[in-house]
């Protein structure tokens, strides 16, 4: 994804486009800043015993230069081969090694959607007004879009990897999981990239709006992921950015209306964009083939809300804890027991953000909630 992003970076300034040049690199800048402000403010609140045995300067020196994600990877793996080889403290070395998997997956989603899906949108509005592709320019789509639909994916597998075995996600799952979300957020990338090729300012409009709608519906739901008020803006903020692309829940409770509500705002929004373009475009416009390919876009995004209901209806795992007698008492209305989650030993090793998440994805009953809270780290 790297090389990509340099290779189109070069290639744009190659050609005498540094502006484009200048906007590749500065979408990448602006996301590791935040991705490592977000990583860092994480260390600091973690634990003593879910912190690297490493002076904390040297973690802050290796954050400001834009390498403390890549020093979790490092911390990660290290951590990881104890659990396979040493097998020292295996329990809970295995839950540190959850707990650091989680949140390296969580930074990626993060670094992702602060990116990719502005430099897609990028991409596509100079394919689209250059008229041509560039071999740069196709695997800098290619990756992209891998790399969007692969972070969501793997951060739910994360989120599910702290339930028992018998609920973690399935081959067949990971597959419709996959396919809904690059089904919904192709849709919206065209959208917004037909919308930037009539008015290319008028996105520096309507994201800030869009974004600011999304920042303030986060704020109403009393999101409490970090540990204090200011670095819980920037969480929502970052929240906020993704949002404006693809579906996101951050709260505690039912999340159909919320769903539903965010959908349907999706879908105006984006129809409002793609029929601004087709009322105004001239008629011996050049992109004339492209009709064909909005008037597809809509079926697109239906069959990713059809697939998102599929998953949740068959796939999701409160669906097998109901099966298996066990109720979700928010989404199921039940009044027994509802996930199985993965226990921790080490009291010490609980982590707050975890505790939010769990809530937030995996809602449970009451009995099974107080145990949580009292110990069981699960999401």
């Amino acid at each position: 994804d790297v090389f990509a992003d340099g290779w189109v970076a070069a290639e744009y300034a190659r050609g005498g486009q540094p502006g484009w040049a200048a906007l590749v690199l500065a979408l990448l800048a602006a996301a590791s800043v935040a991705t490592q402000a977000c990583s860092w403010l994480w260390l600091r609140s973690d634990p003593p015993p879910l912190r690297p045995d490493v002076p904390r300067w040297l973690i802050a020196a290796l954050h400001l230069l834009q390498l403390g994600f890549l020093f979790r990877c490092l911390h990660a793996l290290k951590v990881g081969w104890k659990v396979c080889w040493a097998k020292v403290e295996e329990e809970e070395e295995q839950s540190r090694m959850a707990f650091l998997s989680h949140d390296i997956s969580m930074l990626r989603l993060f670094e992702t959607f602060l990116e990719n899906t502005p430099q897609l949108t990028l991409l596509l509005y100079v394919i689209l007004r250059t008229n041509k592709a560039e071999p740069s320019q196709g695997l800098g789509i290619c990756t992209a879009f891998l790399c969007v639909t692969w972070s969501l994916l793997d951060y739910h597998q994360s989120l599910r990897s702290f339930l028992q075995d018998k609920y973690e996600l399935s081959r067949g799952s990971s597959i419709i999981y996959f396919l809904w979300n690059l089904f919904l957020i192709c849709p919206r990338i065209l959208a917004v990239a037909l919308f930037a090729l009539l008015w290319p300012y008028g996105v520096a409009v309507h994201f800030p709006l869009v974004w600011l709608a999304m920042f303030l519906w986060v704020s109403l739901q009393g999101t409490d992921f970090m540990e204090s008020p200011g670095p819980e803006q920037l969480y929502r903020a970052m929240v906020a950015v993704i949002l404006y692309f693809s579906w996101f829940n951050v709260a505690q409770g039912r999340t159909l209306y919320r769903s539903i509500i965010y959908h349907g705002f999706i879908l105006v929004d984006s129809t409002l964009l793609a029929l601004s373009w087709l009322w105004c475009r001239s008629p011996s416009d050049e992109h004339s083939y492209l009709i064909l390919l909005v008037f597809a876009a809509l079926p697109c995004y239906l069959l990713g809300l059809a697939l998102r209901v599929t998953y949740y209806k068959w796939l999701h795992p409160n669906v097998r804890a109901q099966q298996e007698g066990g109720y979700d008492e928010v989404d199921a209305d039940g009044q027994a027991d509802g996930l199985e989650f993965r226990s921790l030993s080490v009291p010490a090793l609980v982590n707050r953000r975890m505790q939010w998440l769990a809530q937030a994805q995996f809602p449970v009953s009451r009995p099974v909630g107080q145990r949580f809270l009292n110990g069981a780290a699960a999401v």
